[in-house]
């Protein structure tokens, strides 16, 4: 019996000392890898990682952000990185992605010249971050759907506009304000006329009110009153009508407003300068 536990014993010791030769050799052999990019200056790394993003390398062009950021995290070059990383899961349509870098970015660096640049990215990652935004006029039950989106963006441009009114992107988060608007509003209107089919009209008026409240100087407030008056029709209540119809007919007399022609596109966002 002692022999076999002597036995037993060698063999263990053979195979925990073999895992040691194992382990040793393997770490030797994954030391033996250099990293091709180590000492590398920050405006090599750099400068290889701007060449991958032109050439819509993405991921590739993020490795070196991320060595250049892990090695130089201070200066020009890192900040850099950061906002081209950013720039970079955009044009993957890595919207989450894009909109987490424009967020880390913007915390530390709130008041630098490329902030508002950040901001625009998110503005525009953030209507597109679900399947795309504009999707919300063409979906069949639009009671299970809302404006979320819209609205989170337009508060990214207002916020742009107000705190950097004369930067390059200033001009264009203001035309996406005023379309987001438009937007927000025939959104509306569509969901009270999906109501208005299923005949609750309870449920169509007070979509319309929204109208009426949030985006009364559009041209949806028109639809929205005249929805209101058939809803109210629908309803039975004569004095509501004719309410709407006083409302309809001072309504003419003012000017008409902007009408906004054409469906919001997505910008040619340009890699940051």
């Amino acid at each position: 019996m002692s022999s076999l536990k002597s036995t037993f014993k060698r063999t263990l010791l053979t195979i925990a000392m073999g895992s040691v030769i194992l382990t040793t050799a393997s770490c030797s052999w994954l030391n033996s890898i250099e990293d091709p990019t180590e000492g590398w200056s920050a405006d090599k790394l750099y400068v290889e990682g701007r060449d991958n993003l032109n050439e819509g390398n993405w991921e590739t062009a993020r490795d070196y952000y991320q060595k250049l950021e892990a090695r130089y995290p201070f200066g020009k070059y890192a900040q850099q990185a950061q906002i081209e990383t950013a720039y970079s899961y955009f044009r993957e349509r890595e919207m989450s992605q894009a909109i987490i870098a424009c967020d880390r970015f913007l915390r530390q660096y709130p008041d630098h010249p490329l902030s508002p640049y950040a901001m625009y990215i998110k503005g525009v990652a953030t209507l597109d971050e679900d399947d795309g935004w504009m999707n919300w006029l063409t979906k069949q039950d639009l009671s299970k759907r809302d404006a979320q989106a819209a609205r989170d963006a337009f508060d990214i441009f207002k916020e742009l506009v107000e705190r950097f009114p004369h930067s390059r992107y200033a001009n264009d988060a203001r035309e996406r304000m005023y379309e987001l608007i438009h937007a927000q509003a025939q959104y509306e209107i569509n969901t009270a006329m999906y109501y208005y089919k299923r005949d609750a009209y309870i449920a169509a008026i007070n979509r319309c009110q929204t109208v009426l409240n949030d985006f009364q100087s559009t041209d949806q407030a028109e639809e929205a009153l005249q929805i209101m008056k058939d809803s109210y029709k629908a309803l039975g209540m004569e004095d509501k009508v004719k309410d709407i119809e006083r409302i309809i007919e001072a309504n003419q007399n003012r000017p008409s407003k902007k009408t906004v022609q054409h469906i919001i596109q997505a910008p040619q966002v340009e890699a940051p300068q």
